[in-house]
């Protein structure tokens, strides 16, 4: 799955337990009718992609959905559902992909331009 937005926030990357688990959220801004902050986390060696991205740029992440169940002390059953990104790329349009601009006037000949003159065959 792919997400395309705005990059609102990148936090520093943080270090857990005696592994070293390491994990770094970034908040993306999704780019539709209703813009949707999602937070998306990154983990172990992909905590390093986002060093190179900052706030404000348009970018395109692949993602995972993830869930866990957990189990509290008095036994109830819980869910949690994550979002992890393993891939991100800048989504900014480059020159070379941009079409030159046309011109308003020069689109279609103004109707004027075709010759009158000749006999109209359609049968309508």
């Amino acid at each position: 799955m792919e997400v395309i937005g705005t990059l609102k926030k990148i936090d520093e990357t943080k270090t857990f337990g005696a592994k070293g688990f390491r994990k770094r959220e970034v908040v993306l801004l999704t780019e539709e009718q209703y813009p949707q902050p999602l937070m998306i986390e990154f983990v172990q060696d992909k905590c390093d992609l986002l060093d190179r991205f900052s706030t404000g740029q348009s970018v395109k992440i692949s993602i995972n959905l993830r869930g866990r169940e957990w189990e509290n002390p008095q036994g109830e059953v819980k869910y949690f559902n994550s979002i992890q990104g393993w891939r991100i790329e800048s989504n900014a349009v480059t020159p070379s992909q941009d079409l030159p601009e046309m011109p308003a006037g020069h689109a279609f000949p103004p109707a004027d331009a075709y010759n009158q003159d000749e006999a109209d065959d359609l049968p309508f």
